[in-house]
Parts: C-alpha cells; structure tokens; sequence
C-alpha cells in the first residue's frame, strides 16, 4: 500500500490528470489514472502540483531586522550596508536564531524548502555563523538550508577577512563567496575573486558570489569569475549573483561577455525585489531598471534563476517569503510578459534555483523526493498571476503546511456566491 496517492494533478510541463505515488518519502510513479490504495490520498481537482520553491540567493542572518537600530531612510544598498554595521555590534545569537526560525516558519508555509543563505564573516567572532549553523541543524528535517560564508566589508578589505572566511568553512559553511565591488579598487576586486575562486577549488567547494551589485557599467567582475571557473575546472560549481552592472553596459561588450558565461558553465541570480529597488538610486529621468540581462542570458544558454535577496531587513523593508512574488516582479522587469516568458519566470524559481544549489532528487518525476506543493491554480503562469495560495506543502511525502482556498464572498444579485479569481477555460 502507497503512503500517498494524488490523484487529478496538472504539473508544471502542461501534463493533465496525473497521478502521484509516493512510497517511503519518494515518488513512486508519476502517470495518468492511477488507481493504487494508499494510506492517504489527495484529489488536486485539476489544480497544478509544483517541485517545491527554492530560493538560491537570501540573507538569513539580517532577516526580519527592520527597524533594528534604524530604518533605512534613503533606500540605497550603500545606507543597508552602513546600517547593518551598525546593528552588527548588537546583534545576539539567541535574537538571530529566533528570527531565522520564525523567516523558515514563513518559508514552509509558501512552500519554500530550500534557501541558500549567505552569512557575514566580516565580524572575526563569526556570531551569525554559528547562529545560522545551528538553524541548519535545526530546520534540517524540513527544510535545506545551505550557507556561503559572505565577507560583507571585502575579504581583503576586511583585517583578518581571509582567515575569517576560512575558519567558517572549517565550521562547516557550505559554499565561498565574496563581493568584488566592494573592496577598495578594480584591482583588490578582481585579486579577491582569483583568491576566492582558488579557496573553493581547493577545499571542494561551490562559488557563490556577489557580482557587479552597481549600477556602473565598468564593474565587470563576472567577466573574471567566468575566466577563473574555467581556469580552476569548476564549471557548473560557481554562481554570479546580482550582475546588476550588466543592465548598463555596452551592448558589445555584453555579446562577448553572455558566450563567456555560459562557456563557463556559470549560472546567475538575479533577485528582482531588491534590484528594481536598490539600483538606480543616483538616477533623476530616465531611471535605469536595475536588473541583469535575464532573457538575453536565457538565451545564450546560462542557467538564470531568481532569488528573494532580502526580507525585512537594513536593505528592504518589504517580503514574505513568497518566490511567486519574486517571479512576478522578475517578468515585469525583464519584459517577459509572453507565455513562454512567464514559464521562464516560474523556472526561475523551481528548476533553474534548484539545479544551481545543486538539490539531489528535485522535481516531480519517479525516484525524486516526494517534496512539492499543491497550488490554487491550473499551470504556472495562473499560479504567478495570482501568487496563488499554497493549499498543501510536502516535504518527502510529510504534510508540512496547508491553507484553505483563497475565495471572496459577493453579495450581489444575480451574481455568483463567490470568485476565486480564476477565470473559465476557453471552450468550458
């Protein structure tokens, strides 16, 4: 007898009338009309059945910090960082913990189940480090929690940076970052990328770096991680996020740069909130955008995925945790209003994020984790439209989080009891 079986699902790919088996916290068999007894069963009436959202890029350590010493009144990255020195010195690690606990109780909830979080190790007592190893531990039997030990000052800015970083490898810290246009010159940033890059090759692990967050057009570290992913072998292991200078550059530069990146198998995250909002600040009219290239890298082949960044936090004050309102901000952005550019949008923040955080057993197909979420909605771009409402989150074959279908009552004469929002298909 199977542990679940649910039945009537749309998924993702535009396949209707699926069913689900999961046995032992994995899918046993994804196919049209299976009649299979089971413990527990779940009729989807049509609606669609996703992976799991995952978010590739977030700040764990300042989430829900808003207010906390100030509120960050000009809205620019450079008052967030300012600000988040000033809270550094006050911060606790029993208040960092209960406020990432409380950011992965919203998480589940919205049917996010994996985060890459990335952690200041500027501060040489590495306070957030432990604190955030210890919600790994903690989340770990529902939700991945990945960490990359991020120098928020600049690795070679920072007194003591590199062994700093270091050590919160040695503490267990998954990934290597950095934030090349942040240290002091060009130069200091394109040397802490060769160093950082060299770091990970030699301790067996993934990149992940902030790149060009700027709106200046010749910040152009992405060009010098591209080059050292293929130098060092590490294709498909490293990570641009950000890239924001790219929306400024010069168009012929960008056409030598897109085949760059994607020949060295680097994958980008943009994270559509936080650069609509924090990019263009020095702008009067016309005001730039704020985000990277998404379609045009799509296009050359790069592995583009969306992340939160920030929720409630010196940086931004807005967020729930919820990556269909990342999506919904990226395609307004990015222009990809079409059908297949909406479907982009939804990768983003299913497929593509899970491919980079390197997820073992993703996706809705026999043999993976049966983790994904039941959706009032009928296919991707619906789901988008509405932000729709988690109505069941699993976590290998665990309930973890349900809702009740979002619906408005009507009180008018001759009108339906209620609207869910979700119009008739053609033809019905």
């Amino acid at each position: 007898m199977l542990d679940l079986l649910i039945t009537h699902a749309t998924l993702p790919d535009g396949r209707i009338d699926q069913s689900i088996a999961v046995q032992g916290g994995r899918i046993a068999e994804v196919s049209a009309g299976l009649e299979v007894p089971a413990h527990e069963t779940l009729d989807a009436g049509g609606l669609l059945v996703a992976p799991h959202f995952c978010d590739p890029h977030f700040h764990m350590d300042a989430t829900l910090s808003y207010g906390l010493p100030r509120v960050n009144q000009s809205g620019t990255l450079l008052e967030g960082i300012a600000l988040w020195g000033e809270l550094k010195p006050l911060l606790t690690a029993e208040a960092l913990i209960e406020r990432a606990l409380a950011y992965c109780d919203w998480a589940v909830a919205k049917g996010l189940l994996a985060i890459r979080s990335h952690v200041d190790t500027s501060d040489p007592s590495l306070l957030a480090v432990d604190a955030l190893l210890e919600v790994k531990r903690r989340v770990a039997p529902y939700l991945d929690l990945q960490l990359v030990a991020f120098p928020q000052d600049g690795v070679l800015r920072t007194a003591g940076g590199v062994d700093s970083l270091r050590r919160a490898l040695r503490k267990g810290v998954d990934i290597v970052g950095g934030i090349p246009h942040f240290e002091r010159t060009m130069a200091d940033g394109a040397e802490s990328v060769r160093l950082l890059c060299e770091i990970a090759a030699e301790e067996g692990k993934l990149v992940d770096m902030h790149c060009d967050e700027s709106d200046d057009p010749l910040s152009r570290h992405i060009e010098t991680l591209a080059f050292h992913a293929q130098r060092l072998g590490l294709q498909g292991r490293v990570t641009g996020s950000h890239c924001t200078s790219m929306h400024s550059m010069d168009n012929y530069y960008v056409s030598k740069l897109l085949p760059l990146i994607a020949e060295a198998g680097v994958s980008v995250i943009a994270n559509p909130l936080i650069n609509i909002t924090l990019q263009g600040r020095h702008d009067s009219y016309p005001k730039r955008r704020g985000m990277t290239r998404v379609p045009e890298l799509m296009a050359a082949g790069v592995n583009v995925a969306f992340g939160h960044d920030c929720v409630m936090d010196p940086w931004y004050g807005m967020g729930s945790g919820d990556m269909l309102e990342v999506a919904h901000m990226g395609l307004h952005v990015a222009q990809m209003t079409s059908q297949a550019g909406i479907q982009q949008c939804f990768e983003a923040v299913t497929n593509n994020a899970a491919r980079l955080m390197h997820l073992p057993g993703y996706g809705i197909a026999a043999g993976c984790d049966a983790s994904f979420v039941l959706l009032q909605a009928r296919d991707p771009v619906e789901a988008i439209r509405l932000r729709a409402t988690r109505l069941a989150v699993y976590r290998k074959g665990r309930l973890l989080a349900d809702a009740p279908p979002a619906t408005s009552r009507l009180r008018l004469d001759g009108r339906p009891a209620q609207v869910s929002f979700m119009p008739p298909r053609a033809g019905a």
